[in-house]
């Protein structure tokens, strides 16, 4: 809903007691064996939050939600069949558990399909410090939200307007069971503030945005730093110029950066191997990167956004090496995937668990000064992936570089290459290392691509 202007807003932020949907997630198991199913696996989750989006300082959003959902899996030997709702009535419930035995009584075999090893299932459930709700009220978040759009919008005169400051609050409970045994669940927090701001000089216009996220409230960015960098970012872009087609160094901000390790891994992803759909297919013991190159998942840190104690099918998570001196460890499988490839599960049932990168000693400006000569890109645009092939190309927008120096930002240009190549061409990673996200790693410079304006 909008309101121009709010009336003070309540909104109850309390989860559910776990127990409760323990309870539920344990009856749903038991219907679904009644049913004649010979494994069967079910997730309930509670989410509840605040967003509020201010512009010009006036309210343009106020959003509670408090969501629900119930997902189910049975299986008939290895005839699968799913079924969802949103409606916890035990006799919706009944009716849910009974639709997904219809289907997988018509489904065909597959031998690839049921429920992850019981072996691997979790045998405990760390804490990792990742519930901390905020007691946050609508009038609050709207005071923060002007607080940032209004340091934002006062930094510079060139910022002449403004995309808005919204911030967000979110908790969730998640409970995971299968008919192995296993039953675990944990809660979760994400708060985050962001602001998007609007440059004009010369009858040109620009925009950029900057945002701060984490799990406790307390370790967010104050407001008016993250309008302040907004403006900032905003401002460096103005006059922006159009580059001739080049073969030059390329540094991929650690912002954007996350983007090529996210195309990596989506190459060794299960799915793309089993389908031959990937430009790694069989590389599993090949070097793919240079040998200073260690990407590796940390499944167990305290607080981090992609931390988890157990996947999406309850397979206990584990610190692992994807690629150690360069060469290619592992894959990232769920069990379904692992099947169809004659392999184990690794836990990835749901994605990645905090991929991190091996930085440098070097910041951002000391793989400038190292480049020369070339392009920093700061902003991406555009799906022009391909993993089949690794091609790649993208529109970007940034700064060029000349003798270790910033000369000027750019813009409407495309950087090109292949993704074989570009991995193996890294350079250097430095050590402003990003950690707003499930992927952590710095700044990237790779050796040489196509970069193409006019």
């Amino acid at each position: 809903m909008s309101k121009q202007n709010p009336e003070p807003a309540t909104h109850d932020t309390t989860l559910p007691d776990i127990g409760r949907l323990e309870r539920m997630v344990g009856e749903i198991l038991e219907q679904a064996g009644a049913a004649g199913a010979s494994a069967a696996e079910a997730a309930v989750s509670m989410d509840v939050g605040l967003g509020v989006t201010v512009r010009k300082g006036e309210v343009e959003t106020l959003e509670f939600h408090r969501d629900r959902g119930l997902g189910l899996t049975v299986y008939f030997g290895q005839r699968k069949g799913s079924a969802s709702t949103s409606d916890f009535r035990p006799e919706t419930i009944r009716e849910t558990v009974q639709a997904a035995c219809d289907i997988a009584r018509y489904t065909s075999e597959d031998t690839a399909a049921g429920l992850a090893p019981a072996e691997r299932m979790a045998r405990e459930v760390p804490d990792l410090d990742l519930y901390h709700p905020w007691d946050l009220s609508a009038d609050e978040a709207i005071d923060i939200a002007r607080e940032c759009e209004r340091a934002g919008l006062d930094t510079d005169p060139r910022i002449t307007n403004s995309e808005g400051a919204t911030v967000n609050s979110h908790q969730g409970l998640r409970v995971y069971g299968n008919s192995h045994g296993f039953l675990g669940g944990y809660p979760s927090s994400r708060h985050s503030l962001s602001c998007a701001l609007i440059g004009e000089q010369g009858g040109h216009m620009q925009r950029d945005y900057w945002y701060t996220v984490s799990r406790l409230s307390g370790e967010l960015e104050d407001a008016d730093a993250v309008g302040r960098m907004a403006a900032e970012r905003t401002v460096r872009r103005l006059d922006g110029r159009r580059l001739g087609t080049r073969q030059v160094p390329v540094i991929f901000a650690a912002e954007v950066a996350t983007g090529l390790l996210r195309n990596f891994t989506g190459a060794i992803r299960g799915g793309n191997l089993y389908r031959k759909s990937s430009f790694l297919l069989d590389h599993l013991g090949k070097q793919v990167f240079p040998d200073f190159m260690h990407v590796y998942e940390q499944p167990h840190l305290p607080r981090a956004l992609g931390s988890a104690p157990f996947d999406n099918e309850g397979v206990a998570t584990l610190a692992r090496d994807l690629v150690a001196d360069g060469v290619l460890q592992g894959y990232i499988l769920d069990s379904y995937s692992a099947r169809k490839l004659g392999m184990e599960t690794t836990g990835n049932a749901g994605g990645v668990h905090n991929l991190s990168v091996d930085t440098s000693d070097k910041d951002i400006h000391d793989l400038i000064r190292e480049m020369g000569t070339g392009l920093l890109v700061t902003e991406l645009m555009g799906q022009g992936v391909n993993l089949v092939t690794g091609d790649y190309s993208r529109g970007a927008a940034g700064f060029w570089v000349e003798n270790g120096r910033i000369q000027y930002p750019v813009e409407e240009i495309t950087v090109a290459g292949n993704l074989k190549q570009m991995l193996m061409n890294i350079v250097a990673i430095g050590n402003d290392l990003e950690t707003r996200g499930n992927i952590r790693t710095g700044s990237i410079l790779i050796e040489s691509m196509t970069v193409a304006g006019e």
